[in-house]
């Protein structure tokens, strides 16, 4: 009778996340289990201004990054020594504060002597959809597959054929849907950040009361917002003008769901035409609700958004996308900068 083999042994990376206003810290084991996620928001103190300040931002990562790294090792009851890899947003991002987040993994790769994996923040998004946070391990999203990656800075879908191969078919012409989101918000005297401000007010509207145009942009996979931003100013000044109560609820239901009907409309064509065996909706505005019903409602092929807690910015999905990359044999070198325009294809 032969001997049982050994148990494969774990790879833990740890994950460093400071792309924006967020400083993460990670680790996951075998690019799937979430060992501890820990996230320290600067929205509060953004708020003021109505949108991200850098230099505030890039000072508050330092501020708060090394206790949150220490944080993360602790709640996953791992030293440095046990962890395999150090993984790291390169960008895109903020400079500044990529800069902290990258300074602050090459010393500890220094300092410990453990492999630097730069990573792309929008795979990160791509890869929090492996992640299984509630100790259920679920089957993974099944190759072809359609992304739609959404968030405050990036509106794009790319097709993914395999792990860690990316084709992009369409991105934002100008404002991302986040922005356009924020915009929208000020318009309606609603707070930052606009996403979850206008979801809520929107809860309570009618998204038939105005008719909201739609950019289709037929023949490409292509988006924009600016025009339906514009709508909503034009409307806005036109009530102001008549001396008329502001309908917030109405123009918030109105503008999200002319911009969930564009997002799910274009992935699910692009999922047909390709084939796709699955779709992927990431980033920040895949929390929305409007959006997560929508698509799951209409979608022919099985959807994978990822649980709330790892939509917005976190390090576990850059923990995640480094482990795929560091098992097909990345490293990085200790000289290696920060990419602010980094595209993921």
């Amino acid at each position: 009778m032969s001997a049982a083999k050994p148990a494969p042994t774990p790879i833990r990376i740890l994950g460093i996340e400071s792309s924006c206003d967020e400083t993460a810290a990670a680790v996951v084991e075998d690019g799937r289990k979430l060992l501890s996620n820990v996230v320290a928001s600067q929205i509060e103190l953004h708020a003021r201004y109505g949108g991200v300040f850098p230099e505030v931002a890039s000072r508050q990562h330092i501020r708060t990054i090394y206790a949150v790294v220490q944080e993360a090792l602790q709640q996953a009851h791992l030293s440095l020594q046990e962890i395999d890899a150090i993984a790291v947003t390169r960008g895109p991002g903020l400079a500044g504060s990529l800069v902290v987040g990258m300074n602050t993994a090459k010393g500890l790769a220094l300092g410990s002597n453990l492999p630097l994996i730069g990573v792309n923040h929008l795979e990160g998004h791509v890869y929090s959809a492996w992640l299984h946070p509630d100790g259920e391990e679920s089957p993974p999203p099944e190759f072809p597959l359609i992304v739609l990656l959404v968030s405050g800075g990036h509106t794009e879908l790319n097709l993914v054929e395999g792990h860690l191969h990316y084709q992009r078919l369409g991105a934002t012409l100008d404002d991302a849907a986040g922005e356009a989101f924020d915009k929208v918000a000020r318009l309606l005297g609603l707070p930052y950040p606009g996403g979850p401000s206008i979801q809520k007010a929107a809860a309570g509207g009618n998204p038939n009361a105005f008719h909201m145009p739609r950019a289709r942009l037929e023949g490409t996979w292509n988006f924009s917002f600016s025009g339906l931003k514009t709508a909503v100013l034009r409307t806005v000044r036109e009530i102001e003008d008549q001396k008329r109560p502001l309908p917030v609820a109405d123009l918030a239901a109105s503008f999200q769901e002319a911009v969930v009907d564009v997002l799910v409309s274009k992935t699910i064509a692009a999922a047909e035409q390709f084939q796709a065996k699955s779709i992927l909706v990431a980033g920040g505005v895949s929390a929305n609700k409007e959006l997560r019903d929508t698509i799951l409602a209409r979608s022919p092929v099985p959807v994978f958004i990822p649980p709330l807690s790892l939509c917005t910015d976190n390090a576990a999905m850059i923990a995640t996308a480094g482990y795929y990359r560091f098992i097909h044999g990345q490293t990085d070198p200790l000289d290696l900068d920060v990419l602010p325009t980094w595209p993921l294809s």
